[in-house]
């Protein structure tokens, strides 16, 4: 996983904003505001572990069109939560490691369902 500023390198993108039960209502938000004020999908919130990821999560979509508008945004929105934004490839394990940046604090995925 990368510790480099996200790079708009794909067509298209996943942004997954890390949060837990304390800042819950404010993850909440944040994406509803992406949803209403980005061109992104707002998909589900998850309020335990998903997939590969350790945390609560809720996944935004965006496509390489929008990304130097969605990922500035976030950053300067996301309050201390982490963000996971990664490419959108076809390959689950590069998308997840290679092709992975991070917004706060890099967090450790279960990368085994890509194995």
């Amino acid at each position: 996983m990368s510790d480099v500023y996200p790079r708009n390198l794909h067509s298209a993108y996943h942004a997954h904003v890390y949060f837990d039960a304390s800042t819950l209502a404010f993850a909440q938000a944040l994406c509803e505001q992406a949803g209403q004020q980005l061109n992104v999908q707002v998909g589900r919130v998850h309020e335990r572990p998903v997939g590969p990821h350790p945390c609560w999560s809720c996944q935004l979509s965006f496509t390489s069109a929008d990304f130097d508008q969605v990922v500035p945004w976030l950053d300067a929105r996301r309050n201390g939560l982490d963000v996971l934004v990664h490419g959108l490839t076809g390959d689950n394990l590069k998308d997840h490691t290679d092709y992975a940046y991070w917004l706060g604090n890099a967090q450790t995925l279960n990368l085994e369902m890509f194995r």
